[in-house]
């Protein structure tokens, strides 16, 4: 089974640009690190606890080696010491849904200042692999890793010539095979989408079972949800096609989707085609039926990943701000490629009309989030970094704070991010606790009074390896730096994948 990359996807060659980089120390000296202890800070550890004030926290190598209150908790001699009184200490963030740019100065370092030590990639790109062994290797300061397959679609594929690795398969014996394939190249997990048919996505999801691997990715238009949930998807990316079985509307939401043909690559046919599909849900949603939906994904354990921020773009366009000033750490190139995808995918032909329907589609994005928070259904919290105008570690800051908009409470937003990521992709408790990694962010304010806090950094541990606020800011002068000129870079079409 061949893996399909396009032309525009090989423009870089997906190494990236070493000067300027700002390396880690090599794993095999992380014992011999002096050790990082943040004395007299509130913990927040992300347990569902109470804060606790006047908490000393100390680590050394990758470990958290201490936890309690500071008049009880020696700090090593060795130590490099944050003043952690009037700050507050959580555990290192996670975004479980992110497209890395393949440029290891900018998304590695942007990720780490803004205290995201934990990515789930969903793009199966080899330059990942390489990032994630060079991590290990400390030649690299980057955030541990998670990497998914090249997506798999059904024929023809959404994806064709747009710039991802796609896999398409038209049967249950190429879906079985393409799954075979990836698991032999190293995948983490299956990337499942959007235009798999039912006989191909069943397949996948029993070879999938068979290999001991999970699958995650879209809910494919021929799946309902709650099919798809039984068979075994781990999580369920974006908020779209997933509610299409809490309307009332569905029969013939589903008649439709039956019948509806877009033609290989068309990515911008098939968004105008479900266009009226989404707004039918949306406008025909049944508490009742969702009920009955939220209860089957609450007891398949079925997570949600909404990246309302990326939707954000999408629908609301306007809200882009061509002057933000994280474009600073945005490559040029990258930028165009933002630009092409937002023109010539998402909002080519888009009429006054659908432009007032993606705002009444972005509302409803925000009450279905705040309605699977309330049903129990567990939610982790993506960007879809790599989509346009959505910034690799920032990006995630503003997730969190659409998630309490939408009715999720602060801690809850943060557990997402911290906690429930860590338990679902199975890398340690994601909390503050004696024994658990030494992945930390030291925050100038509260997070729980206001969840907008989380971007007030002060400091970050990162396997036991401190980020001072000095250090911070050369971090994040190099990207700049980089991102003056970094050229050519491996461009990726942005989309919701």
């Amino acid at each position: 089974m061949d893996i399909n990359v396009s032309r525009r996807a090989l423009l870089g060659s997906g190494v990236g640009i070493g000067a300027g980089l700002v390396v880690g120390t090599p794993a095999a000296a992380a014992t011999t690190r002096p050790a990082v202890a943040v004395v007299g800070c509130t913990v927040i550890d992300a347990t569902g606890a109470p804060p606790r004030p006047g908490m000393t926290v100390v680590a050394r190598g990758d470990r958290i080696t201490a936890l309690g209150p500071s008049r009880t908790v020696k700090v090593p001699d060795d130590a490099a010491v944050v003043d952690g009184r009037r700050r507050f200490v959580i555990p290192g963030l996670t975004d479980m849904h992110v497209h890395s740019s393949g440029i290891d100065t900018i998304d590695p370092p942007l990720f780490l200042a803004n205290g995201v030590t934990t990515v789930r990639e969903m793009s199966g790109y080899p330059t990942l692999h390489e990032w994630r062994q060079r991590v290990t290797d400390g030649t690299l300061f980057g955030p541990r890793s998670v990497i998914a397959s090249p997506l798999i679609d059904g024929s023809p594929s959404l994806w064709t010539g747009l710039g991802a690795p796609y896999v398409e398969v038209a049967d249950a014996a190429q879906a079985r095979a393409a799954v075979r394939q990836v698991a032999a190249d190293g995948a983490d997990f299956v990337k499942v989408y959007s235009r798999l048919s039912r006989e191909s996505f069943t397949a996948i999801a029993q070879e999938s079972h068979r290999l001991g691997l999970e699958f995650a990715g879209h809910c494919p238009d021929d799946v309902p949800v709650t099919v798809a949930s039984d068979l075994g998807q781990r999580s369920f990316e974006h908020v779209f096609t997933s509610w299409y079985a809490t309307s009332r509307h569905e029969d013939e939401i589903r008649r439709v989707l039956s019948e509806l043909t877009v033609e290989a690559g068309d990515y911008n046919g098939w968004l105008h085609r479900v266009h009226p599909l989404e707004l039918a849900a949306a406008r025909g949603y049944d508490p009742q039926r969702a009920a009955r939906v939220f209860g089957r994904l609450r007891a398949n354990d079925s997570h949600q990943t909404p990246t309302l921020v990326m939707h954000r773009v999408l629908d609301l366009p306007g809200t882009v701000d061509q002057d933000d000033p994280r474009l600073r750490y945005i490559p040029a190139e990258v930028r165009a490629v933002w630009d092409f995808a937002m023109q010539e995918i998402y909002l080519d032909g888009r009429t006054p009309q659908e432009a007032v329907e993606h705002q009444e589609l972005f509302g409803h994005r925000g009450r279905f989030v705040g309605a699977l928070h309330r049903a129990g259904v567990p939610l982790l919290a993506g960007t879809d970094t790599g989509t346009s105008y959505v910034y690799p570690g920032f990006s995630l800051h503003d997730e969190l704070e659409l998630l309490v908009r939408a009715g999720v409470p602060a801690l809850r937003a943060l557990q997402a991010a911290t906690r429930d990521a860590a338990r679902f992709l199975g890398l340690g408790s994601g909390t503050v606790r004696q024994g658990a990694p030494a992945d930390l962010v030291v925050l100038d304010a509260d997070p729980l009074a206001d969840i907008r806090n989380t971007r007030h950094i002060h400091a970050v541990v990162v396997r036991g390896e401190l980020i001072t606020p000095e250090r911070r800011d050369a971090m994040l002068a190099a990207v700049a730096a980089a991102a003056a000129t970094a050229t050519p870079v491996p461009a990726r079409i942005g989309c919701r994948c």
